[in-house]
């Protein structure tokens, strides 16, 4: 049976401000090809299941405010991944979204499919993420790019991964005082105050962020990567319906395809993104876009 495209929507909604910001996450900053998974994580609590990782909210997002923080829950797992095995971090990397922050319990009807680019400007990957709610269907399309990074676990050792990327808001960090319109209601706010966890570090990075190996902000797991196939996940123009479930011929899984929500996107968009985080990720996302590498082609001789 199809799902309403409303269902999963509850927890998308904006967290509220936190009035101070006292915290600053202690991790490493990241940095090109790094590695992430130290030795140091034997004396952490390894994350072995989703509400695990939902019981340390309070420990990763110490303003209480999640709004477009995911990076936190991102190295919160990777700092820990060498405790883990790959299935365990695996398994934790769906239990939040990527867009809003918010703590996700994964299944098959929050289970989406998109076409994302590759930050090194390769080309495009078909990739599966859980998420919170369908507009972040729209917000990752317009704004998220797809990176490696190499991550060590306890069973397979250190091992290229893919993630979600976004550019880093604090390569212009006078922007997340700006001033906007939330759509919901209409007010001014600020990333600053809407969005306490994203703070810029004396060394110019987000703090608290890992980094992947071209350099981005890692904000999700991304799962079941394969090379893109025109082909695949298309409807005709106007023909798209939301909760509706796929089954990828490949992994077996189900799935809701990005082209199924074309016209909610469209809407949205229209409407001021008065649905999901608003405005609250696109513009942090927006502050610095990323722009894919150029794909070097040899000249023939």
């Amino acid at each position: 049976m199809a799902s309403s495209p409303f269902v999963f929507f509850a927890w998308c909604f904006v967290a509220l401000a936190s009035s101070t910001v006292t915290h600053a996450l202690s991790v490493p900053q990241g940095s090109a090809a790094a590695t992430y998974g130290r030795s140091s994580a034997a004396s952490l609590t390894p994350i072995r299941s989703v509400r695990q990782l939902h019981n340390a909210y309070n420990d990763i997002f110490k303003t209480r405010n999640r709004n477009a923080a995911s990076h936190l829950w991102i190295s919160y797992l990777l700092e820990r991944a060498p405790t883990m095995t790959s299935a365990e971090l695996q398994l934790a990397l769906t239990g939040f979204c990527a867009v809003s922050g918010s703590p996700v319990t994964p299944h098959d009807y929050n289970r989406y499919r998109l076409s994302l680019e590759l930050a090194d400007g390769t080309g495009n990957v078909n990739v599966m993420m859980h998420y919170c709610c369908w507009p972040c269907v729209c917000d990752v399309q317009d704004f998220v790019k797809v990176d490696t990074v190499t991550v060590t676990t306890r069973d397979q050792g250190e091992a290229k991964m893919h993630f979600a990327v976004i550019g880093d808001p604090c390569e212009h960090p006078e922007k997340l005082k700006e001033s906007f319109v939330q759509p919901f209601d209409g007010r001014y706010t600020t990333l600053e105050r809407d969005a306490p966890e994203l703070r810029c570090g004396a060394d110019g990075k987000l703090v608290g962020a890992t980094y992947s190996d071209h350099g981005h902000v890692i904000i999700g797991g991304v799962f079941s990567p394969q090379a893109h196939d025109e082909s695949r996940g298309t409807s005709p123009a106007g023909l798209g319906q939301p909760g509706r479930v796929s089954v990828d011929a490949t992994s077996g899984l189900t799935f809701q395809g990005e082209h199924e929500y074309a016209g909610e996107c469209a809407r949205r968009e229209a409407n001021g993104h008065d649905s999901g985080m608003g405005e609250i990720f696109r513009r942090a996302a927006a502050v610095s876009p990323i722009k894919p590498l150029p794909v070097r082609r040899l000249r023939s001789s």
